[in-house]
């Protein structure tokens, strides 16, 4: 059920535009994906915790190995790369009379054709070309492994690729391949920025892993979201409003990226996210939203419950910052301690009012999600 949310001076009001009124349950802990390295990488390379520390170490060996080769192979160094298979770094050469420098540095020698100058020279004139290359063609990029520079190109667009790129002196070191890859931006997630639902319109609380905090009336859990562009950008995991809170979470997609920053609307001025640390009544305290911006105030009081025309909601903090509709589920910060999300209020930012958002830390223990910081 759309409900209509006009900032008034009596009464109290939800701060979002077109939100849908929630009464989802919290999403399980359990679908949260862990930021950890260690668990990430057995997670994501079927590794066990072992295999990931033997791994981590070797890798690391590699480094300092290809540090000590490169300059020591000069113009004949062509490239490095770790092999899982052995552990060991492989390193191509164009002059065989130095792949024993190569061996001895614990390393193991591949010989090859082209330097890597002569790869990153073909690699500048593709870019060089680039407005001039077919339409289906998505990126190219260094192949050390190969020896070549290699042509990303969308299924079918293989053969006029072939055929465009023969012309240049380069070509015999171009190898296009054909990949379903269909690579769009990425964008940030901010608080503070708008996001959509529907014919609605809130506002980013905190970045969390795998997604941001924000109004529970806002969207049911499900609810699609597209952000401040209007792309794709994640859906409701979990909404509770009105009752014990208002608040919710939204995990994005891949082509989103979480950032411990508010955006606090000067220029491209942000605020940096250090934690959630309380501040005690009377602090001061400023909110971020995508109606009116960065506005201040003090805390009043914690722990009220507000009654809104569909139903009381508990734990409230009180505040004496304003905001309006659309700033509903943006962020409110001390210093660089996050502290909540506007939840609603009464009064606009032209007459002042009375503001109240909801305590961040009980929607991260509710979901067992982790903040952003930075």
């Amino acid at each position: 059920m759309k409900i209509a949310v006009a900032a008034r001076a009596a009464g109290v009001a939800l701060l979002a535009t077109g939100a849908v009124v929630a009464g989802g349950l919290p999403a399980a802990a359990d679908s949260f994906a862990s930021p950890e390295m260690l668990q990430a990488m057995q997670r994501d390379l079927g590794l066990t915790a072992e295999q990931a520390a033997d791994r981590v170490a070797s890798e690391l060996k590699a480094t300092e190995v290809e540090k000590s080769v490169r300059d020591a192979l000069g113009g004949a160094f062509a490239g490095a790369h770790f092999d899982e298979g052995s552990a060991k770094l492989v390193v191509s050469v164009t002059d065989a009379a130095k792949a024993a420098a190569v061996e001895a540095a614990g390393a193991t020698a591949k010989v090859v054709s082209r330097t890597a100058a002569a790869l990153d020279g073909v690699k500048g004139a593709l870019d060089a070309a680039e407005s001039s290359l077919p339409k289906g063609v998505t990126g190219w990029y260094v192949d050390v492994k190969s020896n070549n520079v290699v042509v990303n190109v969308q299924p079918g667009a293989a053969k006029e690729a072939r055929a465009q790129l023969a012309a240049l002196p380069e070509a015999a070191a171009i190898k296009v391949v054909e990949t379903d890859e269909a690579p769009v931006p990425l964008y940030d997630v901010r608080g503070g920025d708008a996001y959509y639902m529907g014919g609605g319109r809130c506002s980013i609380g905190f970045s969390v892993q795998g997604g941001f905090v924000t109004a529970g009336h806002c969207g049911r859990t499900g609810t699609a979201t597209q952000g401040f562009n209007r792309v794709a950008q994640g859906t409701f995991r979990g909404s509770t409003f009105p009752g014990n809170g208002d608040f919710g979470w939204v995990a994005t997609n891949s082509n989103w990226t979480p950032r411990g920053v508010v955006n606090r609307y000067s220029g491209s001025t942000t605020v940096r996210v250090a934690g959630s640390t309380e501040s005690a009544v009377g602090a001061s305290i400023c909110r971020s939203g995508s109606t009116t911006g960065w506005r201040c105030g003090t805390v009043q009081a914690k722990n009220q419950t507000v009654r809104y025309p569909q139903g009381a909601v508990t734990g409230m903090t009180r505040t004496n910052a304003c905001a309006e509709p659309g700033d509903s589920g943006g962020s409110w910060l001390s210093g660089t301690q996050a502290q909540g999300v506007t939840s609603g209020g009464s009064g606009n930012c032209s007459s002042g009012g009375t503001t109240f958002f909801q305590p961040v830390n009980e929607i991260l223990s509710a979901y067992g999600l982790r903040l952003v910081t930075s």
